[in-house]
């Protein structure tokens, strides 16, 4: 293990680009690990350290690695047993040889030219973190209702990754790039921390003094969930990845971040007055949130498919809710736990 870049004679790279090293963690991925890893080997910055980190899959996915592996010597296969992403991230930045780091999604795929962009803005010097937009890929009507509302500002508020189109310095980037050097020094991801690991470990990269860069040059194409049931348990994860995350750093906490768990407030508060009859009162706490979706629905519609528009309204609430109830449940079982140990 080295903090120092590699220089290597690559096929059909060039002796003076330093090595940059990829990590890509994946669970039971074999639908889409081999068009990820062909996105990453066709980059036209060919020194790399290409590290899939399986967290303990039961498909066809280390095999898939494995064959990658005997055909081309810049992919490597490690093994996490425990299957958490920060443990699989953190076991790569023990493994890795480049000055910088790139981590990519298993069920993603980047242009070719995304390492050398990712790169370039790294060797500046000017920032800890660099990433672009992640654009959502829809195979299924409700799959491409999903990816649009992931690219609507209703839906996710301030995460600029989502719709920017300038470049701007930003909280966080998703699947960033980082100096190694920088990962280390900040003590790498929290292992455990399961959901909004990612969040976390940029928070503490700006704490660090580092500036993160968002550049809509680089995208993502990022398969998003495909149905309005799994959508929701994503976001419902989401929702409750973010209390840990507070409980850890208070300071983090934006007033977007308790948009969702106010709306889940006032549904409440609305359902409890509809059934005590009280009409009016309920409509009145229902309508602003009403007519935001009006509004939102009639922006999105227009931009996918006729078969995919039955989905909008309800991929808005399955993210809304769904990371609403997240929230209020996780704090509730952390307020429980605290009670149990105030007690013991």
């Amino acid at each position: 293990m080295t903090d120092t870049a590699t220089t290597t004679d690559t096929p059909g790279g060039e002796d003076s680009q330093p090595l940059v090293t990829v990590v890509i963690p994946a669970k039971n991925e074999e639908r889409s690990i081999g068009g990820c890893l062909d996105s990453v080997l066709a980059q036209d910055w060919a020194n790399l350290q290409v590290i899939v980190v399986d967290g303990a899959s039961d498909d066809a996915t280390p095999a898939i690695v494995a064959e990658y592996a005997a055909r081309d010597p810049r992919v490597e296969l490690l093994t996490n047993p425990v299957g958490v992403i920060p443990v699989s991230l953190n076991l790569a930045v023990e493994h890795a040889k480049g000055e910088w780091l790139v981590r990519i999604d298993a069920h993603a795929a980047v242009p070719s030219d995304y390492v050398r962009l990712a790169a370039h803005h790294l060797m500046t010097g000017r920032y800890g973190g660099v990433g672009g937009r992640k654009d959502g890929i829809g195979r299924t009507p409700a799959g491409k209702a999903v990816a649009a509302v992931m690219a609507s500002r209703f839906g996710v508020g301030g995460s600029t990754y989502h719709y920017g189109t300038v470049p701007t310095d930003v909280e966080h980037v998703p699947f960033g790039a980082y100096p190694v050097s920088v990962i280390r020094a900040v003590g790498g991801w929290d292992e455990q921390l399961r959901v909004n690991q990612d969040f976390e470990f940029d928070h503490r990269v700006r704490e660090a003094g580092h500036t993160i860069l968002f550049d809509p040059a680089l995208h993502i194409d990022w398969e998003c969930r495909q149905s309005i049931r799994d959508f929701a348990k994503q976001y419902k994860r989401y929702g409750g990845g973010k209390v840990n995350v507070a409980i850890k750093h208070p300071e983090s906490v934006r007033p977007r971040h308790l948009a969702a768990p106010a709306l889940v407030v006032e549904c409440a508060l609305a359902a409890g007055a509809l059934l005590a009859g009280r009409r009016l009162r309920a409509a009145a706490l229902i309508a602003p949130y009403a007519v935001a979706l009006t509004v939102a629905y009639r922006a999105t519609a227009p931009k996918v498919e006729p078969e995919a528009r039955p989905y909008i309204v309800p991929a808005f609430l399955a993210m809304h809710l769904g990371w609403g109830v997240g929230f209020w449940q996780q704090l509730g079982r952390r307020a429980q736990a605290a009670a149990r140990g105030r007690r013991g």
